[in-house]
């Protein structure tokens, strides 16, 4: 599996504090049967990450994880606060792609704003390929599907948070969270992990346990593998 989403690199947001935290999450990724993850720390007005510092946090981990055997490959990429989002400019975006392709996680934010999804309309006449990361939080997507449906029909791809699917950010997002995947508007499933407890890392069981293991392979393996350059994207998804 493929883990598109995951604050797995030290030091850099409200992920794993050192490098050993940043270990501990790369083995119990590689115990849940993910062999790549993509490393995606904040990167907001209040949290300014940029592409070389990620880049070298990546090098230094890969080069952990090489010493101490996990079997885990790690590539560079950022969860891009929306309003952060719009205010970069197109090279700056592109520096924060997934895994050095085209598409960007930009996060649907958590609280309720008037511009959200022109926001992200904004960004994708701009361009952008955008994969909508955790909308099951966002009060813009929670009450009005239509508005996910309108993103997705203009190119978006959209990620929901595996522990949403059972229930861990309480029983509202997980009820918005299996409706969108009932209506075929979810692409991926990610982890979010933080570290190895309140937000731990894992994927396959959290898709079985909310019934939808007839879709794992696609969720975290087909279409991840195309949005990091492994496969062309699978049939019936068209890109921006």
């Amino acid at each position: 599996m493929i883990d598109l989403h995951c604050h797995i690199l030290a030091g850099l947001d409200d992920g794993p504090a050192d490098l050993d935290a940043s270990l501990a999450m790369a083995r119990a990724h590689a115990d849940a049967g993910v062999r790549r993850v993509v490393a995606t720390p904040h990167v907001t007005c209040s949290m300014p990450n940029d592409a070389p510092g990620i880049a070298l946090a990546v090098a230094e981990l890969e080069l952990a994880l090489a010493a101490e055997a996990i079997p885990l490959r790690v590539s560079r990429g950022a969860e891009i606060g929306l309003a952060r989002a719009v205010e970069l400019d197109d090279p700056a975006l592109d520096a924060l792609a997934l895994a050095g392709g085209p598409w960007k996680l930009v996060e649907a934010p958590l609280r309720a704003g008037e511009d959200t999804a022109a926001d992200f309309r904004r960004l994708q006449r701009r361009g952008h390929r955008l994969l909508i990361a955790h909308p099951e939080r966002s009060p813009a997507f929670q009450g009005d599907p239509a508005v996910l449906t309108g993103l997705v029909a203009a190119g978006a791809l959209v990620q929901v948070t595996a522990g949403a699917l059972v229930g861990r950010f309480g029983a509202p997002v997980q009820r918005v969270a299996r409706d969108f995947v009932h209506r075929g508007l979810v692409h991926v499933v990610a982890s979010d992990a933080h570290d190895t407890t309140r937000r731990a890392p894992g994927l396959r069981a959290e898709i079985d346990a909310a019934g939808f293991g007839d879709r794992a392979e696609w969720l975290t393996r087909d279409v991840p593998a195309a949005l990091v350059g492994e496969r062309q994207l699978p049939a019936g998804l068209r890109a921006a």
